[in-house]
């Protein structure tokens, strides 16, 4: 076959003359350069299809060099291209398209210089020749530490974004297989720097390798931006961030043409519930992330409540904070005591005491539908049948160590903060901590775990075994573990 041309660089090019471009034609496209590759594509064609493309206005340089920005080739063995590629000694390589003749073809077509896009690239993965071996990783979350040091936020927030666009139209199966390929890539103790590094690891399909060696080679996906910037995207989410806001309302929303917040609340047929109106009125203090320090601070106002109501009452913060995380969106507790059936007037009487203190700015209450005849549940379910409640707390600064996380300018000296307290009967408090602690896919997977490997049932209220036909007690989130034959996992561990 006939080999690539030899490739001359010219220095820095201060003319398009100097690039053996034909100046004849208007140039349209002045931040466009292409360079045809004429391996497989033939000198005559080559010599055709760059005259097509100057016709309509495209820049075509006849010497590759770094000023070029779309290079076009019809020959798509990426190995030997981009070999060739590299031994030009490109400066500006890594910030090249390099296209296969479709995107030539579909520009043609369309008379301009059309989105680069996946199906367009000729990929490779030019940062390593060799895989690097890969230690064996578990499908399973619960049998992985992961801590919050991400080494691959870059792959695992394209992940989260493509997870949240299913999850918004309520597609469930592409929705986990996105999170559970960034769970993975989160548990692991360094960063993928080829496609090669990823042999081996669970829970990666085809799409998901494609978007990693995508964003390696490019540092982006096109898909992700795609989705970024696609108004029903940015509505949807915009909406869902509403305290009491699903995506079912959300999409009821967004399909009678409604697209910001004005819109909604000028909307005289819209009947906003108790707490989407919370959800609005306190809009821009919930919806800013709550430090560590603020969550102390409210453990600090619920414990006072709940000693003064029963002095051996339990208080756990539980959720993110509990992993370890140093800001979240809400904060969660579980609080119970050891005297049996007190737990269902702790919470009322709790929210009694902060509306005394004059700090309950929106509250919830859902009692408890926990009955042990019922159990167990084949099909998990979000949320669990202990009592709790939803509320909004107003948290004066004065109480927060090193202040409040305000907005600059604001004044007041307070905020509001979502608060969710859940409280579980003494006997369920481990299984009610574990559940409440998450991560969201950590737990999902200890579930899924149970289930498939242990022939056990697992939610916030109970371990059932279901070979011995009984229910397994635990005091401690340790005794679930050893119940489910797992080494214990620390909480700071299972940011998956």
């Amino acid at each position: 076959p006939k080999a690539f041309p030899v490739c001359h660089l010219s220095p820095t090019l201060s003319r398009p003359a100097e690039a053996g471009v034909a100046r004849h034609e208007a140039v349209k496209f002045e931040d466009v350069r292409l360079y045809l590759v004429e391996r497989k594509m033939g000198s005559s064609r080559r010599s055709f299809l760059t005259q097509l493309a100057r016709t309509k206005g495209f820049i075509v340089d006849d010497i590759l060099s770094d000023v070029v920005t779309h290079v076009v080739s019809e020959d798509c063995e990426a190995p030997s291209l981009w070999t060739w590629l590299k031994e030009c000694g490109l400066r500006n390589l890594p910030n090249m398209h390099v296209l296969d003749i479709s995107w030539f073809t579909d520009s043609m077509r369309e008379g301009r210089p059309v989105a680069v896009e996946t199906r367009h690239l000729i990929q490779v993965c030019a940062r390593c020749s060799t895989p690097t071996p890969v230690a064996r990783v578990s499908q399973y979350a619960c049998q992985r530490r992961t801590t919050t040091e991400n080494n691959n936020k870059i792959l695992t927030d394209a992940f989260e974004v493509l997870a949240e666009s299913y999850e918004l139209n309520q597609l469930e199966g592409p929705c986990l297989a996105f999170r559970r390929a960034a769970s993975v890539l989160k548990s692991l103790p360094w960063a993928v720097q080829c496609l090669g590094a990823t042999q081996g690891l669970p829970c990666l399909g085809e799409h998901t390798k494609a978007l990693i060696e995508e964003i390696l080679q490019y540092g982006h996906s096109f898909e992700v931006e795609k989705i970024l910037s696609d108004e029903r995207y940015q509505t949807l989410k915009l909406f869902t961030s509403v305290f009491g806001v699903g995506p079912k309302t959300a999409e009821k929303w967004y399909r009678r043409g409604l697209r910001s917040f004005s819109d909604i609340l000028a909307e005289p047929s819209i009947q906003l519930n108790r707490m989407q109106q919370s959800g609005f009125l306190h809009y821009g203090d919930i919806s800013r992330a709550v430090s560590k320090a603020e969550a102390r601070a409210l453990g600090n106002i619920i414990d006072e409540a709940v000693h003064a109501i029963t002095p051996d009452g339990i208080l756990a913060l539980t959720g993110g904070f509990r992993r370890g995380k140093e800001f979240g969106h809400d904060v969660d507790f579980i609080v119970t005591t050891p005297e049996q059936g007190k737990e269902e007037t702790l919470l009322p009487n709790i929210i009694d005491r902060l509306k005394e203190q004059g700090i309950l700015l929106y509250s919830d209450y859902q009692t408890s539908t926990f009955d042990i005849s019922k159990l167990p549940s084949h099909k998990f379910e979000a949320m669990d049948h202990f009592a709790k409640c939803f509320l909004i707390l107003r948290l004066e600064g004065s109480l927060v160590d090193r202040g409040l996380n305000s907005t600059e300018g604001d004044s007041r000296g307070w905020r509001a903060v979502r608060v969710d307290l859940v409280s579980p009967p003494m006997e369920r408090y481990a299984y009610a901590l574990l559940g409440w602690t998450g991560s969201r896919q950590f737990e999902r997977d200890l579930r899924r775990f149970a289930r498939l490997e242990q022939h056990m049932l697992l939610d916030n209220h109970a371990l059932y075994d279901k070979t011995k036909k009984e229910f397994l007690a635990a005091t401690t989130e340790r005794d679930i573990f050893a119940h489910l034959g797992l080494e214990y996992i620390e909480p700071w561990q299972r940011n998956a």
